[in-house]
């Protein structure tokens, strides 16, 4: 997807005419560095980091990990050997990201990289994982193909996010899948209105409401009824919860729309703002939240070149028994 801005792309990176970029084999002066994303909690996900570890030290590739996955592997594995580690503001230099874990993981790890545009290459230890590229039983393949640069780099739309409260800004963030306005306590619905590019939508009571991008169609919103937007398609989705409202439908508007939701003084009780499930803010009665589009996207490392479609249906093993393909011109003409 296009991104506003200079373009910073490392050296060893092309375009091809869909303005995707591309992993080349092209070799570069300075020490190769890939860090690792696991989820530690997880026993097979600490014997996927350690697999990882020394197929990249064997290649000569310094791995490199987060500070508390750092501590936490060495409690959980004993000595991992030598190996960087990043501290907050460290994802310069680095040449991909290898995340061993679900797409919360993936989520964690694009904290880590987005500022710097670092590639993530998922490798799904969870359930769906619908963001990660490869499985377990293919880590061996997936990191010699992370070696040899091949793969080929899609962008991802986010989304800037923003808390007025009064006439103050109070807390500023973003999200890859979306910000999601939710009442803090179960007993109490919120009292929103929603907004489109400066002008009221609609009022009504509701649980909260989600704001996604395409990316975040298939995760929140598509569980709370919202409609699954291809990647290709730029655009933001407005996705309410449990309204009690007669026109309450999902609605998607365009990618430079800005979307916001206010939290009326009549409510009784407070919001809370999520995003991506990690990063919160508290919404005081009046409490306003804006999402726009971010011109910085998450980049994600893909291994093949595939159909939206077939992911789909491969993630939630849809059923597509009985399916004949298109109709061709000699089936026509024999008709």
């Amino acid at each position: 997807m296009p991104c506003d801005g200079p373009d910073e792309r490392p050296a060893g990176w092309m375009t091809d005419e869909r303005t995707a970029p591309v992993a080349t084999s092209e070799s570069t002066d300075s020490p190769r560095r890939i860090l690792l994303v696991s989820h530690t909690g997880r026993q097979d996900a600490i014997d996927a980091a350690r697999q990882a570890i020394q197929e990249l030290r064997t290649a000569g590739v310094e791995p490199v990990l987060p500070r508390s996955e750092y501590e936490d592997l060495r409690a959980a594995a004993g000595d991992i050997g030598a190996v960087g580690v990043l501290e907050d503001q460290g994802a310069e230099g680095l040449e991909l990201a290898i995340v061993l874990g679900g797409d919360g993981t993936i989520l964690r790890a694009a904290e880590h990289v987005r500022e710097a545009r670092v590639p993530l290459l998922g490798v799904n230890l969870g359930h769906v994982g619908f963001l990660a590229e490869a499985e377990r039983d293919s880590l061996a393949e997936t990191i010699a193909r992370a070696l040899a640069r091949d793969y080929r780099v899609e962008e991802r739309m986010t989304v800037d996010v923003r808390v007025v409260d009064g006439e103050q800004e109070v807390f500023r963030t973003w999200a890859l899948n979306e910000a999601t306005v939710e009442k803090a306590s179960r007993e109490r619905m919120l009292e929103l209105v929603i907004e489109v590019d400066g002008h009221p939508l609609s009022t009504f009571g509701a649980d909260g409401v989600v704001m996604a991008t395409p990316t975040g169609s298939t995760a929140y919103a598509f569980s709370a009824g919202g409609p699954i937007v291809w990647p290709t398609v730029e655009a933001l989705l407005f996705v309410p919860l449990s309204p009690h409202a007669l026109f309450a439908r999902p609605l998607v508007v365009g990618r430079d729309s800005v979307l916001a939701v206010e939290v009326q003084r009549r409510t009784d009780g407070h919001g809370v703002l999520w995003c991506d499930g990690r990063r919160t803010h508290e919404l005081r009665p009046g409490a306003r939240v804006e999402v726009r589009r971010s011109p910085l996207p998450v980049r994600l490392a893909r291994l093949a070149v595939g159909e939206f479609t077939d992911r789909l249906v491969r993630k939630f093993d849809l059923p597509v028994t009985g399916w004949r393909g298109p109709v061709n011109e000699t089936e026509e003409a024999g008709a």
